[in-house]
C-alpha cells in the first residue's frame, strides 16, 4: 500500500533534504538509507533541488519526491521556508553545510515546530589541532554560529563529532555518531558481477585497488609512489577506480615512476564491488575523511586493507589497526612496507567481513530516525 494515499493522516512525518553530485560517498549513503526508511510505517518527503542528486529512479511506497523551486543549494532558503510553511513536517533532516545552514535559517524564519537534524560527514581538523583544515575559516564560523541551533547533529565517526563539539560548539548531548549505511544485500549482489579484465585472473601478480575521486584530498600520488616501491620487490598491479581533476597529473606521475604498464585507471565505475571481490588488497591514501565508505565496502568484500591514519574515520573503522594497517599520511615508504607485509600474510576474509557489520544499512536507518526524534516500534 502506498502510505501517501492514507488520507487519515496529515502532513509528512519527516522531510529529507539532500543535494548530491550523483557519484559521491553521500550518494551511496542516501541510496542505501532510502530503501531502509521504506520499511517503516512513516510518510516521508524527499526534497530535491534541480540539477542535483540523489538520482533515485524508484522511491519506497512511503516516500514522495518534492522538488524545491531552487536551481542551486545557495538559493534553497526561500523555497525551503515555503515548503515548511505549507507542509509542516514533524522532522527535517538536511545533509551538506549549505543545506544545513538553509534549514536552520528556514526554521527560524518560519517558526514552524519541525524538529531539525543536520548531518556533517567530513572531518574538520587534524587530531589535536586548534585550527580547522579543509574548510575556510568563514565556513567554520558559520558552523559555530548556526549548528548549535539544530536539535540534533549526525556524524559518521567520533572524530567528526569531536570536531563539531570543539570547533563549532555543538553540545555533546545533541551529537549522534551513526556509522554510515554501507552494507546491504545489493552490495553483495553487485559484487558477484563479472570483471572482464585479465589482471584479475593472474594469481602471480596480485591486484592492488584504490577507489575514489581523483583529487588532492584522496592523495593517489602517494599510492602511486608506494606502489612503485612495492613493485620493485613484489610483482603486482594497481587499479584505481575514479575520475577527477588530478587524472592528468597522476597519469604523468605513473610515467615518471615507470609503472604505467602495471597501472590501470578506467575511470568512475558505479559497481566497484566486483573489483573488490577479486582484488588482493585495498589501499586508501586519503589526507582527510569522515568515515571512509570505500574502506567499509572493501571490508564487506573480505578484502585486506591498508589506510592512512587520517582524520578521522579510518582508524575508527579499522579499530585502531585491528582490521587493517594504518600508516602516516603522505608517507609512501611506510605505505609500501605495509602493502608488502599485508600481501605476504593477508587476514582471513571472514574476519574482515565481521568488521563491516556495524555499517549495515538497516541498523543505520533506525538510528537516523531515532536521532530525528521519530518514535519507532
Amino acid at each position: 500500500m502506498n502510505r501517501w494515499n492514507d488520507r487519515s493522516r496529515r502532513g509528512s512525518d519527516a522531510a529529507l533534504l539532500f543535494a548530491t553530485s550523483g557519484h559521491s560517498g553521500v550518494d551511496r549513503v542516501v541510496q542505501n538509507l532510502l530503501p531502509e526508511f521504506g520499511r517503516f510505517n512513516l510518510r516521508l518527503d524527499l526534497l530535491s533541488i534541480r540539477g542535483h542528486g540523489p538520482f533515485v529512479e524508484t522511491l519506497p511506497a512511503n516516500m514522495r519526491r518534492v522538488r524545491l523551486a531552487a536551481g542551486h543549494k545557495g538559493t534553497s532558503l526561500a523555497p525551503l521556508a515555503a515548503y515548511l510553511l505549507r507542509h509542516r513536517p514533524a522532522a527535517l533532516l538536511a545533509a551538506n553545510h549549505g543545506l544545513n545552514r538553509a534549514a536552520i535559517l528556514a526554521r527560524l524564519a518560519t517558526r514552524v515546530p519541525t524538529r531539525l537534524t543536520i548531518r556533517l560527514g567530513m572531518a574538520l581538523a587534524d587530531p589535536g589541532a586548534t585550527e580547522a583544515i579543509g574548510k575556510p575559516p568563514a565556513v567554520i564560523r558559520s558552523m559555530a554560529r548556526w549548528y548549535p541551533r539544530a536539535d540534533g547533529v549526525i556524524t559518521p565517526s567520533s572524530g567528526v563529532a569531536a570536531d563539531l563539539e570543539r570547533l563549532a560548539g555543538v553540545a555533546r548531548e545533541r551529537l549522534h555518531v551513526i556509522p554510515n549505511p554501507i552494507v546491504n544485500a545489493r552490495l553483495y549482489e553487485l559484487a558477484r558481477a563479472p570483471v572482464d579484465h585479465p589482471w584479475f585472473t593472474d594469481p602471480d601478480r596480485p591486484v592492488v585497488l584504490g577507489v575514489g575521486e581523483l583529487s588532492e584530498r584522496k592523495d593517489f600520488a602517494t599510492l602511486l609512489r608506494a606502489f612503485a616501491r612495492l613493485r620493485r620487490t613484489r610483482p603486482s598491479r594497481l587499479v584505481i577506480l575514479g575520475e577527477g581533476r588530478s587524472r592528468a597529473a597522476l597519469e604523468a606521475l605513473g610515467g615518471e615512476l615507470e609503472i604505467s604498464k602495471d597501472l590501470w585507471m578506467p575511470g568512475y565505475d558505479a559497481n566497484p564491488y566486483r573489483y573488490m571481490a577479486r582484488a588482493a588488497l585495498f589501499v586508501s591514501a586519503s589526507r582527510r575523511e569522515g568515515s571512509s565508505a570505500v574502506i567499509v565496502e572493501a571490508l564487506a568484500n573480505g578484502l585486506p586493507v591498508v589506510s592512512t591514519d587520517c582524520p578521522s574515520g579510518p582508524a575508527e573503522t579499522l579499530q585502531g589497526g585491528r582490521f587493517g594497517a594504518l600508516v602516516p599520511v603522505g608517507d609512501d615508504i611506510v605505505m609500501a612496507h605495509a602493502m608488502a607485509t599485508t600481501l605476504a600474510a593477508p587476514p582471513p576474509p571472514e574476519r574482515q567481513r565481521a568488521a563491516a557489520i556495524p555499517f549495515e544499512a538497516r541498523r543505520a536507518a533506525r538510528a537516523y530516525l531515532e536521532a530525528m526524534g521519530i518514535a519507532l516500534p
